[in-house]
């Protein structure tokens, strides 16, 4: 969201032309529509180097860097060539499956960067690997050097392959990958594991095997020497052997280092009956943080009992690093931690999470407070319930009213939280003379009932410079609703992106009266008029053309808000207001178009349309001049 809103204000005060002074990350969130052409190889080149993990795969704005890029080198076809792989990096993570069977082999070296590869992706990337022609052969031939020089394309590799690589490669890769187990980060250890359990092959001969019915342990008994060895998980082959190997005694003093090793789920459950007997009164807090992997095999039933008052000891429970948690889970650990004393702190609510926090009952987010939330920072609350995104945004919206910075930053801040806004402030948002660019992504992230309710010019407000990518859109759901609402020739006007679907007559939208109504050609601002006065801080409706100051108003500073927020129990409950609630609308500083004329396009026109656009009638809403606050 920060690199979000810094590209946006560069982009304000017209600084992205000289890019090599920014960092690959910040690249990432400009817009490729305004990428110059002598320039574009240079930039994409810079760009291909960022952090695409800070986009989510398959987003608008990751498909639109790549689309830029393709332009950029003047792709026509789906085959890239090795100079164009070079420069487009990692972008090519968005590629389609064809493209990347169809472009040369050296495309594998480009996939190496991607967080991540969809199943269809995987697929092809084994159809190259087994279609010869690559740098690393024919997988029959391949040997440790290898498997550890396709680096993390090994993830991908599927039966079909495995099955080719010579059994003594695979043995030795699965030993080279618990070798270095110790010394990974608690984020590659789950990609160890599977390794470990795709290249781990031992040999058919092995007495383990030979011998697994065997009630003794047969190989020498695990102790604290033998505990951190790397290849601990091949000398114990099966949970058995390390239940039988494994005194409680060096349980109970090596039970960190333990838990440093690949520990599949079934030695875990070793791990848990072995402590059950040990602590026969319930675990001490202090051992509750070193559980790590262990924590998730415990139910809701059991976390009940656990004694969890530090909030460093939940911290260490919820770490995302050790696993996933189940709902009940989570929701039992807080209902723990709050019931023995202990408060959501903002600090203490960025290191739960906001996936976390989307587990959480609805009481216990009602128990968040909104400096919790404002001294957060921003909370990915995309995998909550509508309820609950409707709860955090009403704390959310008390938490950043009253700030200093005006809309623009109001919006930075308060954008994570959107998914819960009721239309009427949405359209606070659209109307406060104020550009924000609200990207795509966002957009989609609203309440889909609340997005109806918007009206074309209300759409356009909002995404300001991201509305061309609006176009890629169209077939979502919440999209496609929206569409069908409005008027068509609302759309061709006032959009001109091309979206088909909408109605033969005028939408309701278009003509709704204040406090939200379709504005003339030329409108008459309010600018002037007191705040504590009745006139609408909205543009009023006129049928006659009154003349625009030449200068633009001044936009008032966000108004302070009620300490309390505002609550869905009362129809007739105050709302809290957005900071744009009082701003006025900035005059249409533009000449109004003649009858029959299509209306006067701003000077920071959005791409090219893709459809027809039918001349505008001219009572047509304006868009409010972007100004910076």
């Amino acid at each position: 969201a920060q690199l979000s809103c810094l590209a946006r204000l560069l982009t304000a005060k017209n600084l992205t032309g000289d890019f090599g002074r920014y960092p690959p990350d910040l690249l990432l969130f400009f817009d490729p529509a305004k990428v110059p052409v002598g320039t574009c190889r240079d930039f994409y080149t810079r760009a291909a180097h960022g952090n695409l993990e800070l986009l989510p795969g398959g987003s608008a704005r990751r498909r639109g860097l790549l689309r830029g890029a393709l332009g950029c080198l003047g792709v026509q076809s789906s085959r890239l060539h090795p100079e164009q792989l070079s420069i487009l990096g990692g972008l090519v993570c968005d590629m389609d499956p064809e493209s990347i069977t169809a472009s040369d082999p050296r495309v594998l070296e480009n996939l190496k960067l991607c967080p991540a590869l969809t199943g269809t992706q995987r697929d092809a990337l084994n159809a190259v690997l087994l279609g010869g022609g690559t740098a690393y052969g024919d997988p029959s031939r391949w040997d440790l050097q290898t498997l550890q020089s396709l680096g993390p394309l090994v993830l991908a590799l599927n039966q079909t392959t495995l099955s080719l690589v010579p059994e003594a490669a695979r043995e030795a890769f699965g030993r080279s990958i618990a070798a270095t187990y110790s010394s990974q980060r608690r984020s590659q250890r789950e990609k160890s594991l599977t390794l470990l359990r795709a290249f781990a092959a031992p040999s058919a001969s092995s007495p383990h095997r030979l011998r697994r019915g065997a009630d003794c342990c047969l190989s020498a008994p695990i102790t604290a020497t033998t505990v951190p060895d790397p290849l601990l998980l091949l000398r114990y082959d099966t949970s058995q052997q390390f239940d039988l190997c494994l005194s409680n005694e060096v349980l109970e003093a090596n039970l960190e280092p333990l838990l440093e090793q690949p520990l599949p789920v079934d030695y875990l459950w070793v791990m848990k009956k072995k402590l059950e007997q040990i602590y026969l009164l319930g675990m001490p807090e202090e051992l509750l943080a070193l559980l790590g992997p262990l924590s998730r095999q415990y139910t809701a039933t059991e976390i009940s009992l656990w004694p969890v008052t530090s909030s460093s000891t939940l911290v260490a429970l919820l770490n995302p690093a050790d696993g996933t948690w189940g709902a009940a889970q989570v929701q039992q650990l807080l209902s723990r931690y709050l019931a023995l004393g202990g408060t959501l702190t903002g600090p203490l609510l960025w290191k739960i999470g906001g996936r976390n926090l989307c587990n959480a009952q609805e009481e216990q987010i009602d128990q968040i407070s909104p400096e919790a939330i404002r001294t957060a920072g921003p909370l990915d609350i995309s995998s909550c319930s509508q309820t609950k995104k409707d709860q955090l945004y009403r704390k959310a919206q008390e938490a950043f009213a009253g700030q200093a910075g005006g809309t623009r930053v109001y919006y930075c801040r308060i954008r994570p939280y959107l998914g819960g806004a009721p239309a009427e402030d949405l359209k606070d948002l659209a109307g406060a003379g104020i550009a924000i660019d609200m990207d795509v992504d966002t957009f989609l992230a609203l309440n889909p009932d609340e997005l109806q309710k918007l009206s074309v010019m209300d759409v356009k407000n909002l995404l300001g410079e991201n509305l061309p990518y609006l176009k890629e859109a169209e077939n979502e759901t919440s999209v496609m609703r929206w569409v069908q609402r409005q008027s068509q020739r609302e759309l061709d006007c006032a959009l001109g992106i091309g979206l088909q679907g909408g109605t033969g007559e005028p939408s309701p939208m278009g003509t709704a009266p204040p406090p939200h109504p379709t504005t003339s050609a030329s409108v008459t601002p309010t600018a002037t008029s007191p705040v504590g006065t009745a006139t609408s801080p909205h543009p009023t409706t006129s049928a006659t053309t009154v003349p625009a100051p030449t200068t633009l108003p001044t936009v008032p500073p966000p108004i302070t808000m009620s300490s309390h927020p505002a609550t869905n129990s009362s129809p007739t409950a105050p709302r809290t207001p957005t900071p744009s609630a009082t701003s006025p609308a900035p005059p249409n500083t533009g000449a109004p178009s003649a009858a029959g004329s299509p209306p006067a396009t701003s000077t920071t026109q959005p791409a090219p349309a893709t459809g027809p656009i039918v001349p505008c009638p001219i009572h047509q809403s304006v868009t409010p001049n972007k100004a910076t606050p």
